[in-house]
C-alpha cells in the first residue's frame, strides 16, 4: 500500500482517484511562492471531480491554507494553472464582473478563524449577505436565508450580533452564510478546530448531508478522526510542499510510516514504560 500511495504521489500526471468522470477542478503545476522569498506550494497537480469530499493534510506550514486560497481565486498561484468547469480561473479572468459572479455562486469558503469572515450587524445581515451578492430577489434572498438559518439551527440567533456568539455558534454562521449561495463546492480550512465534542459531531452530520446533495468538499485538517468521518480521498501535502501522498483516506491513514513522515503523527519509537523510561 504505501508502495502505492509514493507511486500515485510521484506522478506527474493528474491523479485519477476520481475515474473517468471529467474533473470539476483541475490545478497544473500549482506553485506559490510568498516575499521572503518562502516557498508555501511547489508543482500541485490535482483533479477533483463533482460530488468528491476531499480531506488536505499535511503539518503545519506546508500549504494547505495556501492551495484553499487558490481554490477560492484570493491568492494567484506564481505559476502553473486552475480551471473550474474546464473554465481558466485567474486574476485577469475574474477581472470581469460576470465571470467574477459564475465563480463565486460556484465555490464557497468557511474560513478557520470565523472572525474574519463575519462581519456583518446580525446574524441574519450576515447570512442574507450572500444572498444579495448573487443578485436575488428580496424575496428569494430571504427565503434562502431562513433555509440556511433552519439547516444550521440558528433561527433563534437572527439578531444577535455574530462577534458575540460562542466559537461553535460562529463557525454555524459561517457555514450558513456560504450554504445560502448553495455552490457546487465547499472549502473549509480546519472546520473542527476550537470546537467542542458535541460541535464536531454536529458538523461531521452536517458534512454528511452535503456530502449525500452532491455537493464537492475539499477540507484542510489536522484532526484524523474527523477527516476518516468527513472524507473519502485524502491529499498529503509533504513538508516539501509537494503531494506526498493520494489515496482513499482510510488507506492514507493505516500508513503510520507516510503520517511520520509528513509530521502528521509523532515517531512510534521504541516502546517505553509508563514513567517515559525505555522498556526492556
Amino acid at each position: 500500500m504505501r508502495a502505492c500511495l509514493r507511486s500515485r504521489a510521484a506522478s506527474s500526471s493528474p491523479p485519477s482517484g476520481a475515474g473517468e468522470l471529467p474533473p470539476l477542478i483541475r490545478l497544473v503545476g500549482i506553485s506559490h511562492v510568498y516575499d521572503g522569498p518562502v516557498t508555501a506550494l511547489d508543482d500541485v497537480t490535482l483533479d477533483i471531480v463533482a460530488g468528491e469530499s476531499v480531506a488536505l493534510l499535511g503539518a503545519n506550514g506546508c500549504g494547505k491554507s495556501t492551495l484553499l486560497r487558490v481554490l477560492d481565486a484570493l491568492l494567484a498561484p506564481t505559476r502553473g494553472s486552475f480551471a473550474l468547469e474546464g473554465r481558466p480561473i485567474s486574476e485577469d479572468s475574474l477581472e470581469d464582473e460576470e465571470a467574477n459572479a459564475w465563480f463565486r455562486s460556484r465555490v464557497g469558503f468557511v474560513f478557520q478563524n470565523t472572525d474574519a469572515q463575519l462581519f456583518s450587524a446580525s446574524v441574519r445581515e450576515e447570512i442574507a449577505f450572500g444572498a444579495h451578492q448573487l443578485g436575488l430577489s428580496v424575496d428569494e434572498a430571504a427565503d434562502r436565508t431562513w433555509t440556511a438559518m433552519r439547516r444550521m439551527g440558528i433561527e433563534a440567533l437572527a439578531d444577535r450580533p455574530p462577534f458575540r456568539l460562542s466559537g461553535g455558534q460562529k463557525k454555524r454562521v459561517a457555514l450558513a452564510s456560504v450554504l445560502v449561495m448553495e455552490p457546487r463546492v465547499i472549502l473549509m480550512d480546519e472546520p473542527t478546530s476550537a470546537l467542542d465534542p458535541r460541535s464536531r459531531a454536529w458538523l461531521i452530520d452536517v458534512v454528511d448531508g452535503l456530502r449525500a446533495a452532491g455537493t464537492t468538499l475539499v477540507i484542510a485538517s489536522h484532526d484524523l478522526d474527523s477527516v476518516a468521518a468527513m472524507t473519502s480521498r485524502a491529499v498529503v501535502l509533504g513538508e516539501d510542499h509537494r503531494v506526498a501522498a493520494d489515496a482513499p483516506t482510510p488507506e492514507v491513514l493505516a500508513d503510520r510510516v507516510l503520517l511520520e513522515r509528513v509530521n502528521l503523527i509523532a515517531p512510534s519509537g521504541p516502546a517505553r514504560t509508563a514513567d517515559g523510561h525505555p522498556a526492556a
